[in-house]
């Protein structure tokens, strides 16, 4: 079994999640994106999807992009 790196859960489900150098153990989905996921530079929510980036800034959508000033970006095509 291995413990969760957000919650602690002793869990023998437990997955490892590897970026680059970044490495982390976690018993859901939940945690690892709570841990993982970055945050949308406008609203702050945890960019799960493919968001936007721009100049090095993450966006949840074309939207808070958009309200952040971002040029050149749409939803659809």
């Amino acid at each position: 079994m291995a413990l969760c790196d957000v919650c602690g859960n002793d869990y023998d489900k437990a997955f490892t999640l590897t970026q680059g150098d970044r490495k982390g153990t976690f018993d859901s989905f939940e945690c690892a994106i709570h841990a993982f996921a970055p945050k949308c530079e406008h609203c702050g929510c945890m960019i799960i999807g493919h968001g936007a980036e721009s100049g090095g800034r993450f966006y949840c959508c074309a939207h808070c992009a958009k309200k952040a000033g971002v040029t050149g970006i749409d939803d659809r095509s």
